[in-house]
């Protein structure tokens, strides 16, 4: 009996859109992080991991959004097709089953090394342009998550007992966002 198809998502933060990852693709079960992919310690890919079997299939839009870095990405997939879990990249037309041609290796950790290089050059033009915006005395920094009247409004909620975590989901921000503007 052939096993289940999961798929995994990641976008980087919580206003992004998940959509055009695996979009038309059927699934019997998906998974998706709203988080940075900096780290693999992530809720969503952790809960797949443990749910993930052998005979399943696990659909992913493409490697890097599974790991940003060579090293993690080689190791998800080395350790995910040991348990006779078949990972696939969609966008990329790549499969990997643990019986890969030493080419298919190969693309594996060139697309990963491509990729973690993109992101650590991304950082770079990031940290680049801030420096100029500073000394040309443009740069406001990121918009603040929350204005006023959302804090007073959280306030007024958590004298009244809520929940911070329920209140941080109402409004759309993680909880350490919300705790930073109620210590500002």
């Amino acid at each position: 009996m052939p096993g289940e198809i999961v798929g995994y998502i990641r976008v980087s933060s919580i206003g992004q859109n998940t959509d055009r990852q695996l979009f038309g693709v059927e699934l019997d079960k998906s998974f998706t992080d709203k988080a940075s992919g900096k780290s693999t310690d992530r809720p969503q890919l952790k809960a797949m991991l443990e749910y993930i079997r052998e005979g399943d299939r696990l659909l992913v839009h493409s490697t890097d959004r599974l790991a940003r870095t060579a090293v993690e990405l080689l190791g998800l997939v080395e350790d995910l097709t040991s348990k006779k879990i078949t990972v696939e990249f969609v966008s990329q037309n790549l499969i990997y089953n643990g019986d890969d041609s030493p080419m298919s290796k190969f693309m594996l950790t060139m697309l990963a090394a491509v990729a973690q290089l993109e992101t650590g050059n991304t950082f770079e033009r990031q940290r680049e342009g801030i420096a100029l915006a500073k000394k040309r005395g443009v740069y406001k920094g990121r918009k603040a998550a929350l204005n006023k009247q959302q804090v007073f409004e959280i306030k007024e909620r958590i004298s009244k007992g809520h929940k911070k975590t329920h209140i941080a989901n109402d409004f759309g921000v993680c909880t350490e966002t919300l705790y930073k503007h109620l210590r500002a």
